[in-house]
């Protein structure tokens, strides 16, 4: 009845993968494959890794996950693990649907009933700051976060360093003190910057300082704990437990695994219990689609420290869709005063609209990163 029978992918707009799951007995989960600026590469990924599926009962995802993820020489990576993450949501919905239930309920249950969010404001090179802020205060968000900066040098000028302090001084202003930002470093700075930058944020009193080096240098995480007050996060580059173990150890206080990217429903459990450990709280990255933000959702209702989800309606990458476009049904994904209730829908809790999904793959998309150089000509950190 659970066996296996098709996987499908589709590409759509503005920068999404999604992963379509049918058994033999006609149930069909969807999971979010989605890679930023690598999509294609993951779709072709994913119709490598249903090989290991087709024929195979949906039910067994703890057994699937075991085999995708460590029954290949060659392992992990954002390639892999993305492709993984779509193929687990996806048997997670399947699971939900077969069961009759949500997902969080065969998680062991509900810890909470509603879920803060936070949405983003600005693009790459921050501007505008305040009408954007206020404009997600009128939408009922109490949270939002911002990129620190564009492209930084690596001993920025007094002036780029004022002119990020700048920034956070003007949302705390406007946020008052009863709402948060969070402020995303994007790993363009280096530790020399984030020294430098961090304590100057610390009157403005960031909700936490996000990624503020790239994960190849997650060495240096601890002196950036060191330098600052302020709680520090990282993780979206992160894949499993195992990138995650130093960083925990270093004393970040929030983990931010992203669903599409590690290991899906899964591994972001495991990467959970592993920060409860350490103290750390959760708040899984996902400036992707709505399947993705319904599967975060998902591990957050049954996880204890879990602590806010970021979501992308209205982020200056959605051009072309919106995230609930793709949504037969808007109303699970509605905020109110910030929160979203608990998802009571079997699976992953939403609707997709297929017909939708399947004209859109026919247009597809062709999402790139930006890539950025300094007054110099030399390469500068996206």
């Amino acid at each position: 009845m659970t066996t296996i029978a098709i996987v499908e992918t589709f590409l759509v707009a503005p920068r999404w993968l999604f992963v379509r799951i049918e058994t033999e007995s006609g149930i069909v989960g969807w999971g979010e494959a989605t890679c930023e600026g690598q999509s294609e590469t993951v779709r072709t990924a994913v119709h490598q890794l249903s090989e290991l599926l087709i024929g195979r009962d949906a039910l067994r995802i703890e057994d699937h996950w075991q085999v995708l993820t460590k029954g290949s020489f060659y392992r992990g990576g954002p390639i892999l693990a993305s492709a993984v993450s779509g193929l687990d949501q996806a048997l997670w919905d399947i699971a939900g649907k077969y069961y009759g239930a949500p997902v969080h309920q065969l998680l062991g249950g509900p810890v909470r009933d509603r879920i803060r969010v936070y949405g983003w404001i600005g693009g790459d090179e921050p501007a505008e700051i305040r009408d954007q802020i206020s404009a997600r205060i009128e939408a009922g968000l109490t949270a939002v976060k911002m990129n620190a900066s564009g492209r930084m040098g690596a001993l920025a000028s007094v002036a780029d360093l004022d002119a990020v302090v700048q920034r956070v001084a003007t949302a705390r202003e406007v946020l008052g003190d009863d709402r948060d930002v969070a402020v995303d470093f994007h790993g363009r700075f280096t530790l020399a910057n984030v020294r430098r930058v961090a304590p100057l944020l610390e009157p403005y009193r960031p909700f936490f300082l996000e990624e503020p080096v790239v994960p190849e240098n997650s060495h240096l995480i601890g002196e950036v704990v060191r330098c600052t007050t302020t709680p520090i996060s990282t993780g979206e580059r992160l894949y499993n437990r195992q990138e995650f173990l130093p960083v925990l150890q270093a004393g970040i206080a929030v983990a931010q695994p992203d669903l599409a990217h590690a290991g899906g429903i899964t591994e972001v459990r495991k990467i959970a219990t592993l920060a409860e450990v350490y103290d750390v709280q959760l708040a899984p990255h996902c400036p992707l689609g709505p399947i993705a933000l319904a599967a975060c959702l998902q591990v957050g209702f049954a996880t204890p420290n879990f602590l806010i989800q970021e979501q992308s309606i209205g982020i200056h990458y959605n051009q072309g869709a919106e995230v609930l476009d793709y949504c037969l049904d808007q109303t699970p994904l509605t905020f109110v005063d910030g929160y979203v209730s608990r998802l009571t829908a079997p699976g992953l809790g939403i609707e997709i609209d297929e017909h939708a999904v399947r004209t859109a793959d026919k247009r597809g998309h062709a999402w790139r990163s930006p890539t950025w150089r300094h007054p110099d000509g030399s390469y500068a950190e996206w």
